[in-house]
């Protein structure tokens, strides 16, 4: 049950209150993170606006935003809570023993690949510290999200931010198919031998447009438009689409390196494969980086690590 508590807007409290419900743009959301009333929450922001006598948010019946005066507040207060946030953590946890809520914005493709087989050693390191991860396969703002990090490949990232390699390199992408697929509809020797093979096709959640397949010829980066019959939002379905001999499907080749190895899908045109930016994990620039973040930061980028 959420507390319904008064509290006292001209406090370090209040201006907690304030900042949360800029950072999630909602009264009720801020509510759900502090783990309060939502008329608490409006109520500490209207005593804050009275004591100041400035209007910190418009408002509207769908959307909260950040006045000019609001603006210029958060731009004074966020730096000094932040720090009063990380000496009340070392005060409680000490800056050995990280402790609290890490909330990591990524995709379901690098949660299957780095994060999820290697929780259970991080969790075995760090009993103090709990983990949400939120999988999301659009370019989510991870400040507006309340998140601690966020993790995405090398070309995707937002600007002003801290970021830091996960996987020590490149990916490089592979056009994958079943043995049997090749057998009934013959194997293509360049990108433009595609034109008549069913293509298993990916439209990108956040913008809804359909990925080309990517390419190199000579040095050169290429796209191009495959036709196909089916087409899917979610990378492991693409997988198990090729595995079952549905078509053929350009993936990460770390994705399909078992199948690979195993026969079980065969690369083509593996001349003519491209390399991406790796996957970075990325935060905001802060001068001095909490505990909880560092530990999930260092951890995930300890090199020569095998992702099991």
């Amino acid at each position: 049950m959420k507390k319904n508590l008064t509290i006292q807007p001209d406090g370090l409290a209040g201006l907690t209150v304030f900042r949360t419900v800029a950072q999630a743009g909602s009264f009720t959301r801020a509510a759900d993170r502090l783990g309060v009333s939502a008329s608490a929450v409006s109520q500490s922001v209207r005593g804050l606006e009275a004591r100041l006598g400035v209007r910190l948010f418009n408002r509207t019946s769908r959307r909260v935003a950040l006045s000019e005066a609001g603006r210029d507040l958060l731009a004074q207060i966020d730096p000094s809570l932040d720090r009063i946030d990380i000496a009340l953590q070392r005060l409680r946890a000490g800056r050995d023993q990280p402790s609290g809520l890490l909330r990591i914005n990524l995709s379901r493709l690098v949660a299957g690949l780095y994060v999820v087989p290697r929780l259970p050693e991080f969790l075995a390191r760090h009993p103090r510290l709990q983990v949400e991860l939120f999988t999301d396969d659009t370019l989510a703002d991870v400040v507006a999200g309340g998140f601690d990090a966020g993790i995405r490949l090398g070309h995707h990232l937002a600007r002003d931010m801290v970021a830091r390699p996960i996987d020590g390199g490149r990916q490089r992408r592979a056009i994958v198919a079943t043995p049997d697929y090749l057998r009934r509809h013959g194997t293509p020797r360049t990108p433009a031998d595609l034109v008549g093979f069913d293509c298993l096709r990916f439209r990108m959640p956040g913008s809804g447009r359909l990925e080309p397949w990517h390419f190199v010829d000579a040095g050169r980066e290429l796209q191009v438009e495959v036709q196909g019959r089916l087409i899917y939002t979610d990378d492991r379905m693409v997988r198990e689409a090729a595995r079952d001999g549905l078509g053929m499907a350009q993936l990460f080749e770390k994705t399909v390196e078992a199948d690979i190895a195993t026969g079980r899908l065969v690369q083509v045109l593996a001349d003519y494969a491209p390399s991406h930016p790796g996957f970075y994990i990325y935060y905001p620039a802060r001068e001095h980086m909490p505990p909880k973040l560092r530990a999930f930061v260092d951890f995930l980028c300890e090199p020569a690590r095998t992702h099991a």
